[in-house]
Protein backbone atom coordinates (compact mmCIF):
# COMPACT_ATOMS: atom_id res chain seq x y z
CA UNK A 1 0.00 0.00 0.00
CA UNK A 2 1.34 3.03 -1.09
CA UNK A 3 2.37 5.92 1.60
CA UNK A 4 0.08 8.94 1.10
CA UNK A 5 2.19 11.87 0.73
CA UNK A 6 0.84 15.47 2.19
CA UNK A 7 2.04 18.80 1.10
CA UNK A 8 3.88 20.69 3.69
CA UNK A 9 3.83 24.18 4.71
CA UNK A 10 6.38 26.07 6.31
CA UNK A 11 5.71 28.12 9.05
CA UNK A 12 6.52 31.89 8.68
CA UNK A 13 8.40 33.07 11.87
CA UNK A 14 7.59 36.80 11.98
CA UNK A 15 10.44 37.21 15.40
CA UNK A 16 13.31 35.63 15.29
CA UNK A 17 16.00 35.29 18.49
CA UNK A 18 18.28 32.60 18.11
CA UNK A 19 20.91 34.52 20.69
CA UNK A 20 21.11 36.08 24.05
CA UNK A 21 23.77 38.22 25.22
CA UNK A 22 22.39 38.84 28.74
CA UNK A 23 19.57 39.34 31.26
CA UNK A 24 19.91 40.88 34.65
CA UNK A 25 17.58 42.09 37.08
CA UNK A 26 18.98 45.22 39.27
CA UNK A 27 17.96 46.60 42.70
CA UNK A 28 19.82 50.48 41.58
CA UNK A 29 20.64 53.03 44.25
CA UNK A 30 18.69 55.97 44.49
CA UNK A 31 22.04 57.62 43.31
CA UNK A 32 22.42 54.96 40.52
CA UNK A 33 24.15 55.75 37.19
CA UNK A 34 25.38 53.24 34.48
CA UNK A 35 28.46 54.58 32.35
CA UNK A 36 27.41 55.02 28.51
CA UNK A 37 28.03 52.13 25.42
CA UNK A 38 26.59 50.80 22.49
CA UNK A 39 26.96 47.46 21.19
CA UNK A 40 25.59 45.62 18.00
CA UNK A 41 22.70 43.89 19.32
CA UNK A 42 19.28 44.67 20.88
CA UNK A 43 18.77 45.87 24.21
CA UNK A 44 15.62 46.75 26.03
CA UNK A 45 15.06 48.61 29.76
CA UNK A 46 12.33 47.60 31.76
CA UNK A 47 11.17 50.17 35.19
CA UNK A 48 9.84 47.21 37.23
CA UNK A 49 9.60 49.86 40.60
CA UNK A 50 10.65 53.67 40.49
CA UNK A 51 11.81 55.72 37.81
CA UNK A 52 14.73 56.15 35.57
CA UNK A 53 16.15 58.64 32.80
CA UNK A 54 17.11 57.28 29.90
CA UNK A 55 19.82 58.17 27.37
CA UNK A 56 19.85 57.20 23.72
CA UNK A 57 22.34 59.06 21.53
CA UNK A 58 21.42 63.01 22.28
CA UNK A 59 18.31 62.50 23.86
CA UNK A 60 17.17 61.70 27.37
CA UNK A 61 13.82 59.92 28.36
CA UNK A 62 12.03 59.66 31.09
CA UNK A 63 10.70 55.95 32.34
CA UNK A 64 8.34 55.19 34.90
CA UNK A 65 6.92 51.78 36.62
CA UNK A 66 5.67 49.49 33.44
CA UNK A 67 7.72 50.96 31.09
CA UNK A 68 10.37 49.29 28.63
CA UNK A 69 12.25 50.99 26.21
CA UNK A 70 14.02 49.83 23.28
CA UNK A 71 18.06 50.68 22.48
CA UNK A 72 18.92 49.26 18.75
CA UNK A 73 21.90 47.92 17.92
CA UNK A 74 25.09 50.73 17.89
CA UNK A 75 22.77 53.19 19.57
CA UNK A 76 24.86 54.76 22.56
CA UNK A 77 22.82 54.64 25.56
CA UNK A 78 23.27 55.07 29.43
CA UNK A 79 20.79 54.83 32.41
CA UNK A 80 20.54 56.88 35.85
CA UNK A 81 18.47 56.95 38.93
CA UNK A 82 16.57 60.05 39.85
CA UNK A 83 18.41 60.18 42.96
CA UNK A 84 15.06 60.13 45.05
CA UNK A 85 13.59 56.51 44.19
CA UNK A 86 15.65 53.56 44.27
CA UNK A 87 14.51 52.08 41.09
CA UNK A 88 14.12 47.84 40.27
CA UNK A 89 14.96 47.30 36.72
CA UNK A 90 15.23 44.40 34.11
CA UNK A 91 17.47 44.79 31.42
CA UNK A 92 17.91 42.30 28.57
CA UNK A 93 20.21 42.04 25.49
CA UNK A 94 19.78 39.75 22.23
CA UNK A 95 20.52 39.26 19.14
CA UNK A 96 17.80 39.58 16.32
CA UNK A 97 17.85 40.45 12.94
CA UNK A 98 14.16 40.17 11.89
CA UNK A 99 13.17 43.15 10.20
CA UNK A 100 9.95 43.33 11.76
CA UNK A 101 12.12 44.88 15.28
CA UNK A 102 12.15 48.55 13.28
CA UNK A 103 8.57 49.01 15.18
CA UNK A 104 10.74 49.26 18.44
CA UNK A 105 12.83 51.66 17.39
CA UNK A 106 12.14 55.30 18.76
CA UNK A 107 9.65 53.45 21.26
CA UNK A 108 8.28 53.46 24.55
CA UNK A 109 5.93 51.10 25.58
CA UNK A 110 3.67 50.85 28.45
CA UNK A 111 3.01 46.94 29.34
CA UNK A 112 -0.44 45.54 30.24
CA UNK A 113 -0.62 42.99 32.89
CA UNK A 114 -0.30 39.86 30.11
CA UNK A 115 2.94 41.44 28.63
CA UNK A 116 4.27 41.94 32.43
CA UNK A 117 3.48 38.38 32.77
CA UNK A 118 6.08 37.49 29.91
CA UNK A 119 8.52 39.12 31.47
CA UNK A 120 8.09 37.37 34.95
CA UNK A 121 8.34 34.34 32.91
CA UNK A 122 11.44 35.30 30.76
CA UNK A 123 13.43 35.65 34.48
CA UNK A 124 12.10 32.89 35.84
CA UNK A 125 13.11 30.72 32.62
CA UNK A 126 16.71 32.83 32.25
CA UNK A 127 16.86 31.87 36.07
CA UNK A 128 16.67 28.54 35.50
CA UNK A 129 18.59 27.90 32.47
CA UNK A 130 22.02 30.09 33.55
CA UNK A 131 23.59 30.49 37.00
CA UNK A 132 24.46 33.87 38.27
CA UNK A 133 25.67 36.63 38.91
CA UNK A 134 22.64 38.87 37.37
CA UNK A 135 23.23 41.76 39.10
CA UNK A 136 26.44 42.76 37.95
CA UNK A 137 26.33 45.23 35.64
CA UNK A 138 30.44 44.44 34.30
CA UNK A 139 29.11 40.96 33.53
CA UNK A 140 27.81 39.94 30.40
CA UNK A 141 29.07 36.55 30.26
CA UNK A 142 26.34 33.61 30.69
CA UNK A 143 26.80 30.42 32.25
CA UNK A 144 24.68 27.64 31.60
CA UNK A 145 23.16 25.63 34.28
CA UNK A 146 23.99 22.15 34.54
CA UNK A 147 21.12 20.96 36.36
CA UNK A 148 19.00 22.75 34.27
CA UNK A 149 15.88 21.12 32.70
CA UNK A 150 16.37 20.99 28.99
CA UNK A 151 13.57 23.31 27.61
CA UNK A 152 14.44 26.40 29.90
CA UNK A 153 16.80 28.07 27.26
CA UNK A 154 13.53 26.97 24.53
CA UNK A 155 11.18 28.46 27.42
CA UNK A 156 13.23 31.85 27.69
CA UNK A 157 13.12 31.77 23.62
CA UNK A 158 10.03 31.57 23.14
CA UNK A 159 8.62 34.14 26.20
CA UNK A 160 11.08 36.83 24.94
CA UNK A 161 9.87 36.30 20.97
CA UNK A 162 6.10 36.41 22.42
CA UNK A 163 6.30 39.17 24.29
CA UNK A 164 8.04 40.94 20.86
CA UNK A 165 4.87 39.60 19.17
CA UNK A 166 2.59 40.54 22.00
CA UNK A 167 4.07 44.34 21.54
CA UNK A 168 4.08 44.20 17.58
CA UNK A 169 0.50 43.45 17.40
CA UNK A 170 -0.35 46.11 19.77
CA UNK A 171 1.69 48.53 18.14
CA UNK A 172 -0.77 50.22 16.00
CA UNK A 173 -3.70 50.60 19.12
CA UNK A 174 -1.08 50.62 21.64
CA UNK A 175 -1.45 53.92 23.30
CA UNK A 176 2.83 54.31 22.25
CA UNK A 177 4.56 57.63 22.24
CA UNK A 178 8.12 59.05 21.03
CA UNK A 179 10.63 58.63 23.35
CA UNK A 180 12.01 61.94 24.00
CA UNK A 181 9.82 64.06 26.53
CA UNK A 182 10.93 67.54 25.81
CA UNK A 183 10.60 68.98 29.57
CA UNK A 184 12.42 66.16 31.02
CA UNK A 185 15.27 66.77 28.03
CA UNK A 186 15.51 70.46 28.81
CA UNK A 187 15.61 70.30 32.47
CA UNK A 188 18.34 67.91 32.03
CA UNK A 189 20.12 69.18 29.64
CA UNK A 190 20.35 72.40 31.84
CA UNK A 191 21.63 70.68 34.95
CA UNK A 192 23.95 69.10 32.86
CA UNK A 193 25.77 72.16 31.92
CA UNK A 194 25.11 73.81 35.48
CA UNK A 195 27.25 71.02 36.88
CA UNK A 196 29.66 70.85 33.66
CA UNK A 197 30.27 74.92 33.88
CA UNK A 198 30.90 74.44 38.34
CA UNK A 199 33.22 71.56 37.42
CA UNK A 200 35.32 73.97 35.11
CA UNK A 201 35.11 76.60 37.05
CA UNK A 202 36.85 74.15 40.46
CA UNK A 203 39.73 73.06 37.66
CA UNK A 204 39.81 77.11 36.36
CA UNK A 205 44.29 76.15 37.00
CA UNK A 206 44.24 73.23 35.26
CA UNK A 207 44.36 72.14 31.77
CA UNK A 208 40.88 70.20 31.32
CA UNK A 209 40.06 67.70 28.20
CA UNK A 210 36.58 67.12 26.86
CA UNK A 211 36.94 63.35 26.69
CA UNK A 212 37.65 63.92 30.38
CA UNK A 213 34.21 66.18 30.79
CA UNK A 214 32.14 63.04 28.78
CA UNK A 215 33.76 60.49 31.09
CA UNK A 216 33.05 62.15 34.42
CA UNK A 217 29.60 63.10 33.36
CA UNK A 218 28.78 60.07 31.36
CA UNK A 219 28.10 61.83 28.15
CA UNK A 220 29.18 61.33 24.58
CA UNK A 221 31.52 63.81 22.81
CA UNK A 222 29.01 65.01 20.16
CA UNK A 223 25.79 65.28 22.92
CA UNK A 224 28.21 66.89 25.31
CA UNK A 225 29.52 69.28 22.41
CA UNK A 226 25.96 69.69 21.12
CA UNK A 227 23.82 70.66 24.34
CA UNK A 228 27.09 73.03 25.49
CA UNK A 229 26.77 75.09 22.03
CA UNK A 230 22.74 75.46 22.48
CA UNK A 231 22.89 75.90 26.51
CA UNK A 232 25.66 78.77 25.97
CA UNK A 233 26.28 80.36 22.97
CA UNK A 234 30.08 78.98 22.43
CA UNK A 235 32.06 75.69 22.54
CA UNK A 236 32.92 74.05 25.62
CA UNK A 237 36.56 74.96 25.38
CA UNK A 238 35.77 78.28 24.49
CA UNK A 239 33.86 78.86 27.67
CA UNK A 240 36.38 77.07 30.12
CA UNK A 241 39.40 79.36 27.98
CA UNK A 242 36.84 82.19 28.72
CA UNK A 243 36.95 81.43 32.31
CA UNK A 244 40.86 81.25 32.50
CA UNK A 245 40.94 84.75 31.37
CA UNK A 246 38.16 86.22 33.99
CA UNK A 247 40.36 84.54 36.66
CA UNK A 248 43.78 86.14 35.21
CA UNK A 249 41.46 89.94 35.09
CA UNK A 250 40.97 89.53 38.58
CA UNK A 251 44.67 88.20 40.08
CA UNK A 252 45.79 91.16 37.83
CA UNK A 253 43.62 93.51 39.23
CA UNK A 254 44.43 91.86 43.27
CA UNK A 255 47.94 92.42 41.87
CA UNK A 256 49.45 89.95 43.87
CA UNK A 257 51.35 87.95 41.00
CA UNK A 258 53.13 89.44 37.85
CA UNK A 259 52.70 87.88 34.32
CA UNK A 260 54.77 85.03 34.29
CA UNK A 261 53.25 83.95 37.60
CA UNK A 262 49.79 84.08 36.16
CA UNK A 263 50.17 82.56 33.03
CA UNK A 264 51.91 79.50 35.03
CA UNK A 265 49.53 79.15 37.60
CA UNK A 266 46.61 79.15 35.11
CA UNK A 267 48.78 76.36 33.11
CA UNK A 268 49.20 78.13 30.16
CA UNK A 269 52.32 77.03 28.20
CA UNK A 270 54.11 80.20 28.36
CA UNK A 271 53.24 84.12 29.10
CA UNK A 272 53.50 84.63 25.33
CA UNK A 273 50.65 81.65 24.98
CA UNK A 274 48.61 83.49 27.76
CA UNK A 275 49.37 86.88 26.53
CA UNK A 276 48.14 86.40 22.79
CA UNK A 277 44.81 84.76 24.44
CA UNK A 278 44.33 87.24 26.99
CA UNK A 279 44.36 90.17 24.18
CA UNK A 280 42.08 87.85 22.03
CA UNK A 281 39.08 87.88 24.62
CA UNK A 282 40.09 90.96 26.39
CA UNK A 283 41.08 93.03 23.14
CA UNK A 284 43.97 94.46 24.95
CA UNK A 285 47.53 92.82 26.49
CA UNK A 286 47.47 91.91 30.16
CA UNK A 287 49.63 94.92 30.30
CA UNK A 288 47.77 96.90 28.95
CA UNK A 289 45.00 95.81 31.36
CA UNK A 290 47.00 96.17 34.37
CA UNK A 291 47.74 99.88 33.70
CA UNK A 292 43.63 100.49 32.46
CA UNK A 293 43.05 99.11 35.82
CA UNK A 294 46.07 101.80 37.59
CA UNK A 295 45.00 104.33 36.09
CA UNK A 296 40.83 104.22 37.57
CA UNK A 297 42.61 104.01 40.93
Amino acid sequence: MAVKRFPRTSLTEYITIRQIVSFHYFEFSKDFMFDGEKHNFWEFVYVDRGEVEALAETDVYLLKQGDIIFHKPNEHHNLRANRKIAPNVMIVSFVCHSPAMSVFENKIFSLNSEQQHLLVQILKSGFAAFVPPFDDPRNHQLHRNPEAHGSAEQLLKIHLELLMIRLLEHAEVHQKRNRLSGEVKQQSDRELIKEVIAYMEQHVFQNIRIERICKIFNISRSNALSIFKEKTGQSMMQYFRRLKIEQAKRMIRENTHNMTEIADLLNYSSVHSFSRQFKTNVQMSPIEYARMIKAKM
